[in-house]
């Protein structure tokens, strides 16, 4: 049985969560096809889909700090403003101005939200509850990434962009109203050292942790992947003269497939051996899709890659979670969860720029098959944590 306050705050968070992940997977859809109706080509469309990574790559362990001080009502309220406020910046200033406002603005408070709401699941449980909790949580994000695709593209089709952006901007404001229903510890700040939670202290925590390690070198080799499938994907569907409605329906079903799988984390985990096993395998599956997507044109092996690309990442992300939470002390959590997203927002912010330079000169089908060669090198450097990571997971099962 659940408690109440802890069903009560992963409701809330689930509901805030989704709109705003609804809104951002809209956005995936919506910036490129934007940016081709202003003309723009591979190379700036990459730097535009960079812009939201900025912010988050420079600030994200002193958020999370933050996040840990403030306590997570505030920032989750503050993180929904900011998700309102992006589209509606794009629909009130159209062209190249509005699309980097929007991207920033959003950028900064998806982050916000995203650090908050992993926080406070992050101590509502250990071991397979906190698996179960976290992909509670990562199902409810994949719903909102599953449904925003499939209605951007509609949307496109039928009233244009300006209208899409309207629409984004009212379903953020969901996220805003969700933070006022958190209770308990969620309201609360609490006191950090600086030495706990700054830039070195978070170095000395990834040196010396391999749950760290292990964690931040698996999402940010899906990350990458997950970058260069968001980028690329509606522009070389578009160039196969495909429409909006189809290339958000494409975009949806790797959703779909992240959302099936992981309300069934704790027992997909144990399946496959562990969480160890586990990772090597999602992120294998994730490179391997990755590096084939860019040879297919026909609808239907790419919805087949899409699913396997969806699988891996609902199996690794919300488990890179787990594995973070429990390897690391309640002080330095939320910074320690603020690496991990500037590891993510790092090669998301890197992936559009360096694939998209790529594509302008080669192919799309080149660009694809580069960014899973990337995703094959982190599942390398994962494979090489795997001995110290399970002997690190035996002693602190004895703790």
């Amino acid at each position: 049985m659940i408690h109440k306050d802890v069903l009560r705050n992963l409701v809330a968070i689930c509901i805030g969560l989704t709109s705003a992940f609804m809104v951002q997977s809209m956005l995936l859809v919506t910036i490129p096809l934007y940016a081709l109706e202003l003309g723009a080509s591979p190379v700036m469309i990459g730097s535009i889909l960079s812009v939201p990574y900025i912010l988050p790559l420079i600030f994200a362990i002193p958020l999370g700090a933050a996040v840990t001080r403030i306590g997570g009502v505030k920032v989750i309220v503050a993180g929904g403003f900011g998700m309102t406020m992006g589209p509606l910046a794009m629909w009130l200033v159209p062209g190249y101005t509005g699309l980097i406002i929007c991207q920033l603005l959003v950028g900064v408070a998806h982050i916000l939200m995203v650090l908050a709401a992993q926080s406070i699941i992050a101590g509502l449980g250990r071991g397979k509850a906190l698996e179960q909790y976290f992909g509670w949580y990562a199902t409810c994000l994949s719903g909102g990434q599953l449904v925003g695709p499939l209605w951007a593209g509609y949307m496109i089709d039928t009233d244009g962009t300006r209208s899409t952006f309207a629409v984004m901007a009212g379903i953020a404001l969901i996220s805003v109203a969700s933070g006022f229903f958190l209770t308990g510890a969620a309201r609360l700040g609490q006191a950090t050292r600086k030495s706990m939670t700054g830039f070195r202290a978070q170095g000395r925590l990834l040196k010396q942790n391999s749950g760290v390690q292990i964690s931040i070198a698996t999402t940010v080799a899906v990350m990458f992947a997950m970058g260069a499938y968001g980028s690329f994907l509606p522009v070389y569907l578009e160039s196969l003269s495909i429409s909006a409605t189809m290339i958000g329906s494409l975009v949806s079903l790797r959703a779909f497939a992240s959302m099936a799988i992981r309300p069934f984390m704790a027992p997909t985990i144990s399946l496959l051996g562990g969480r160890a096993a586990a990772m090597v395998i999602s992120v294998g599956l994730v490179g391997l899709a990755l590096c084939l997507t860019g040879f297919f044109e026909n609808i239907v092996p790419l919805g087949v890659l899409a699913l396997a690309l969806g699988v891996g990442s609902g199996i690794s992300q919300p488990l890179s979670m787990v594995v973070l939470a429990e390897h690391v002390d309640a002080e330095q959590r939320a910074g320690a969860l603020g690496m991990r997203l500037m590891g993510n927002r790092g090669v998301q912010f890197s992936a559009p720029l360096l694939l998209g330079v790529l594509a302008e000169f080669t192919s799309f089908t080149v660009t694809f098959l580069v960014a899973g060669v990337v995703v094959f090198i982190g599942l390398a450097i994962i494979y090489r944590l795997v001995p110290g990571f399970k002997q690190r997971e035996r002693d602190l099962a004895v703790l």
